[in-house]
């Protein structure tokens, strides 16, 4: 028992110095991702923001009235309330088919608690705020990434000290 035990030990060490991605802040995170701010405008059209969406390869573009937040809209926004609805894309502006209660979090919001605001709120996307001014958004797909790839790091890690 006590080889387990030392093991343990020795991957808490090491997942507290090398890994230990799952609590670090947001802007870490974003940061590593560019921070790019793709937003768009509340009275474009929903086919522009679906031409952007694919532009950017994302899922969701923030909407922003200047430099105000003041929504979200997301490929479920477009599923739900125009394809499923039987609206014209090209004839309703994103303003009247946005999420605009929006969840926001901090730049040192840790990335376990916007794991959790994430799945308790049914959300795959949050923008990133401090203060007034939006520093960019993280994806569901950007937290799990990310704790994959500290995994990862964390296992070659413990190989790399059991081989020694």
């Amino acid at each position: 028992m006590g080889g387990l035990h030392t093991l343990f030990v020795v991957w808490s060490s090491l997942h507290s110095v090398f890994g230990g991605g799952f609590m670090r802040p947001i802007l870490e995170l974003l940061e590593k991702h560019g921070g790019s701010v793709w937003s768009l405008n509340p009275d474009d059209s929903v086919y522009q923001a679906l031409e952007m969406l694919a532009d950017c390869n994302v899922g969701a573009l923030m909407v922003m009235d200047g430099d105000k937040l003041v929504g979200i809209f997301s490929e479920r926004d477009y599923t739900r309330k125009i394809a499923l609805s039987g609206r014209s894309s090209k004839d309703t502006k994103v303003k009247d088919i946005m999420t605009s209660q929006v969840m926001v979090v901090g730049p040192k919001t840790r990335t376990q608690e916007c794991m959790a605001l994430m799945s308790q709120k049914k959300i795959r996307h949050l923008p990133v705020v401090d203060g007034t001014k939006v520093l960019g958004m993280i994806s569901i797909r950007d937290l799990m990434d990310d704790i994959i790839k500290d995994h990862e790091q964390t296992i070659s890690q413990l190989q790399s000290y059991i081989a020694s």
